[in-house]
């Protein structure tokens, strides 16, 4: 398996591309600005790009999906209880003092328990929501792997403060989805650092009281 994760844009979001070496084939987790380095990376490794997941509909992470999708031609995958989020892209840059990025309705809807990823490299939705109502995790558990969007961080958990947030919720899909995980599962973070369940479980200070 190819892994490159790389922070792109104003909030230096964690960009991941996933690929498998034998059939060529790749997908971006969360492209939110850099697309022509995100193209770049996939010609180095001569990877064609099958799907584009957006974790959530912040323009951090989604900024860059419909330009990606321009470019290769590959299908968008969002929840659809963060439509109303993406409708938001104006008020989104006016946050960030930023312009309006191109935004695409998705190809499908990344529910509870869709299948995604690669034959060889295959993964499972996770509806997480609390950051946003769509917010969305990807499992992959033959190689212990969880890109968590902005639902869990190394040490924190993602905010709560914007349109959409509920700390109750973000906390219970936590509890719920993330830390029945082998402790091994290795996370990679919508933004910073990445870290393992097991770490988050024994030092986060957000979820010392879940049990």
């Amino acid at each position: 398996m190819i892994r490159e994760t790389f922070p792109v844009g104003q909030l230096q979001c964690n960009c991941t591309i996933l690929g498998d070496e034998a059939t060529g084939e790749a997908i971006v987790v969360d492209p939110g600005d850099n697309v022509s380095g995100i193209l770049a990376r996939l010609a180095h490794h001569r990877l064609a790009l099958k799907q584009i997941i957006v974790t959530h509909a912040h323009i951090d992470h989604v900024g860059g999906a419909a330009r990606l999708k321009k470019a290769t031609g590959a299908p968008i995958y969002l929840n659809e209880q963060d439509l109303g989020l993406l409708g938001m892209m104006e008020m989104q840059a006016a946050w960030l003092g930023a312009p309006v990025p191109e935004v695409a309705a998705p190809d499908v809807a990344a529910a509870e328990g869709l299948r995604i990823g690669l034959p060889k490299l295959s993964g499972e939705i996770l509806h997480t929501p609390g950051h946003t109502p769509g917010s969305i995790c990807l499992h992959f558990p033959q190689h212990n792997l969880l890109l968590a969007g902005d639902t869990l961080f190394a040490g924190s958990i993602g905010r709560t403060d914007l349109p959409g947030g509920d700390e109750r919720l973000i906390l219970r899909s936590i509890q719920e989805r993330l830390l029945p995980l082998a402790d091994a599962t290795h996370v990679v973070p919508g933004h910073g650092p990445e870290t393992t369940i097991g770490e988050e479980k024994e030092r986060n200070p957000f979820l010392q009281d879940l049990g």
